[in-house]
């Protein structure tokens, strides 16, 4: 990994530029490509402050500590920028076998596929209580909640009933019919 130091309001030391290139050496397992550091140590009052710009692997990683010590953050720092590669390398994982997966359905035979009717369908049941209340109680009801649906019993015609969310923001009724 190409590392540059760079040093503000502090002198420049060999120890801190040893310690920072082997800290960054570190990430290299996390980077498929070598890559390229830029590291600024500054030092205000009290404050020593580290922050790493690194680039590799087509991504930019920032990171930036304060603390009282300088190679506390630059510590904290490198601990900042190893979870970040770490979430990306996961995430390009992810990407990786999901594309995969998508790659593998297009590929199949006639023969292999399966169908709906073969496959053992799931029925989730939810046991919902519901009251007698007329439609406008009910429509009331349905602008509280957030639900999509709204199930009671409707007190004119002592059936129950189904209210529910149209896509163009009115509602629907369902009451069944005697037959």
């Amino acid at each position: 990994m190409q590392t540059s130091v760079t040093f503000k309001n502090i002198d420049s030391s060999e120890n801190l530029k040893t310690f920072v290139s082997e800290k960054l050496n570190r990430l290299d397992k996390f980077l498929d490509n070598p890559a390229e550091a830029n590291v600024v140590l500054s030092v205000e009052k009290f404050r020593h402050t580290a922050e790493i710009n690194l680039n590799g692997d087509r991504l930019t990683i920032n990171g930036k500590e304060e603390t009282g010590d300088m190679y506390s953050a630059i510590d904290m720092v490198l601990d900042k920028l190893e979870k970040q590669l770490k979430k990306n390398k996961q995430k390009t994982r992810k990407r990786r076998t999901s594309a995969k997966a998508k790659g593998k359905n297009k590929g199949l035979a006639f023969d292999s596929m399966v169908y709906p009717e073969e496959q053992e369908r799931q029925v989730r049941i939810h046991n919902i209580e519901y009251k007698p209340m007329d439609v406008e109680e009910a429509v009331m009801q349905m602008d509280l909640i957030d639900n999509h649906f709204f199930v009671f019993t409707n007190s004119q015609t002592e059936r129950v009933n189904v209210l529910y969310r149209r896509k163009d923001g009115d509602f629907g009724l369902i009451q069944p019919t005697r037959s």
